[in-house]
């Protein structure tokens, strides 16, 4: 067991999501950086679907009731023992604690044989759009962990690499149409704020003039779609984004991109570009 001495702001468990019932309305969710998911997995020798902890802007305390070995990826932070990027060994007994990351968002912990809260819908993700998965952790929670099959195989790993000002590329469509143009994307520089959460990156910035008045039927939405509200700033939707929506999604990140559209912190400034473009 894993006993949570302290949450910090918002811990949760994921995994690498639920596929497959969106038709249901149920969003896919799972880690908002899946790339740093899988290499803390890797780290510890499991399969890298195997659940894990997400931390968000750090300041967990974590007690380990046995023996483990964990590994730390994703938002660079302090921790006490141990070194992120690596399987560090944890004695019984041990209370890791987490502070707050120098860049990015979200920092994840793996342990060797992986979380093992119940499953829901086949994921153990913690979904806060849909209430699906378990809740966000709180101190005095016990997680149990499951057998240990894998092998260590590596001593350290390059993990996530710290953009002041990223650019992030994407591709037109499916509703580019609806506006005058996409040039402000590409022509200035976006401002995260304060409302990001899990579900969307809000941007403040130049907003996209509307050609189309009126709304769409709701149709579907997928992870890294730019939608365009009313008022013309694009959201970026992440991991816990509604799998419909009314709004036109005026273009969709690159799949290589989204991870890092999920490390994107309020006040942090980001840039698009369009995908085969300068």
């Amino acid at each position: 067991m894993i006993e949570v001495v302290r949450s910090g702001p918002l811990a949760t468990v994921q995994d690498l999501g639920r596929a497959g019932y969106a038709h249901l309305g149920v969003p896919f969710s799972g880690a908002a950086d899946r790339p740093s998911l899988c290499l803390a997995n890797r780290l510890v020798g499991n399969a890298e679907d195997a659940a894990g902890l997400e931390l968000t802007f750090g300041g967990a305390a974590l007690r380990f009731e046995a023996a483990a070995w964990i590994a730390v990826t994703g938002a660079p932070l302090t921790m006490r023992p141990g070194t992120m990027n690596a399987p560090c060994h944890v004695p019984a007994g041990t209370v890791v604690e987490f502070g707050t990351p120098s860049a990015g968002v979200r920092t994840y912990v793996a342990v060797r044989g992986g979380v093992e809260v119940p499953a829901v819908l086949g994921s153990r993700s913690t979904d806060l759009l849909s209430g699906l998965g378990p809740a966000p952790l709180s101190a005095g929670d016990r997680l149990p962990l499951g057998r240990a099959d894998g092998v260590i195989l590596v001593d350290v790993a390059p993990g996530f690499e710290p953009e002041e000002e990223p650019v992030l590329r994407i591709v037109a469509g499916p509703r580019d149409d609806w506006f005058e143009t996409l040039a402000p994307l590409g022509a200035a520089a976006y401002e995260v704020t304060a409302r990001s959460n899990r579900a969307g990156v809000r941007l403040d910035g130049p907003p996209l003039v509307r050609r189309v008045r009126g709304e769409l039927p709701s149709e579907g939405m997928v992870t890294g779609s730019l939608q365009v509200p009313p008022n013309g700033l694009p959201i970026i939707f992440l991991a816990d984004h509604p799998t419909t929506g009314g709004y036109p999604v005026a273009a969709v990140l690159v799949t290589a991109d989204i991870a890092r559209a999920g490390q994107l912190r309020p006040g942090q400034r980001v840039r698009f570009r369009l995908a085969g473009g300068s």
